[in-house]
């Protein structure tokens, strides 16, 4: 199941590749990919820094794009369905922008067309926020459990949180700065119109990264969305109901044959 850079099941021909948050790889999406393994060619990408993925320099969407193509060329993948989740959400949307031909569908989870103010003083605060506490000398594993109990909602599987902290404690703390630093930068909100696919968007009813609200206003701007909020769910839907989850995905594909 494991390929380097990425982790893989190969059922059928069909290819579904997912992509990851900013607090775990490909590994979060374990369950999706066995599943739908079953029937599908599913492959969670690392994104460069994650699962023994280098990173090379500054992370930016543009050179995220530019490498997820560079994988899909590797594995000779044409067209793909593209599951994006949080910061993974936001790079399909990018990628989709830049290289429509190589998508068949999107699925947004937990994500939002943009991030901060436009005029940029909440991604500031943000950023040197999130950043402080490894500033500070602190390390992953203690922020993954500072953040990871705000992550998760009310209905989520008992062993979703504690996946989720060992995944975030793992993160390389370079990596990690720079994914934050990244998510800053991210604004699509003026794209969301000319996406070409059709789209899932998933959305948490407890999550607070990504409200329903937010995502309920991206679905009515593409042309064809489908909208599901997951009830007492949180940002880590793939982890805190991985059938629902499952179930959604397979439910869109279905109704979007190749």
């Amino acid at each position: 199941m494991s390929g380097g850079d990425h982790l893989r099941a190969t059922g059928g021909a069909r290819a579904v590749v997912f992509l990851h948050g900013i607090g775990a790889g490909a590994e979060m999406f374990a369950p999706q990919i066995a599943a739908l393994g079953r029937s599908c060619d599913v492959i969670g990408w690392n994104l460069p820094g994650y699962g023994g993925h280098d990173l090379d320099g500054e992370m930016t969407f543009e050179g995220l794009s530019a490498a997820l193509l560079a994988f899909l060329d590797r594995l000779h993948l044409a067209r793909v369905d593209l599951v994006g989740h949080s910061i993974g959400g936001m790079l399909a949307q990018a990628f989709v922008a830049r290289h429509p031909e190589r998508v068949r569908t999107l699925v947004l989870s937990a994500t939002t067309a943009a991030f901060g103010s436009r005029d940029g003083s909440f991604q500031k605060q943000f950023v040197a926020e999130r950043l402080a506490p490894l500033d500070a000398g602190r390390r992953m594993p203690e922020l993954a459990a500072e953040f990871v109990p705000g992550l998760v909602g009310s209905r989520a599987v008992p062993e979703a949180a504690d996946q989720a902290r060992a995944a975030m404690s793992g993160v390389p703390e370079a990596t990690y700065r720079a994914a934050i630093r990244c998510l800053a930068t991210f604004d699509e909100r003026d794209a969301l119109a000319r996406i070409p696919v059709p789209v899932l968007l998933i959305a948490g009813g407890e999550d607070r990264n990504a409200p329903v609200p937010t995502m309920r206003r991206m679905a009515e701007k593409i042309p064809a969305a489908r909208f599901v909020e997951l009830a007492g769910i949180g940002h880590l839907a793939p982890l805190e109901c991985p059938d629902e989850f499952t179930g959604e995905i397979r439910s869109f594909l279905k109704d979007t044959p190749r």
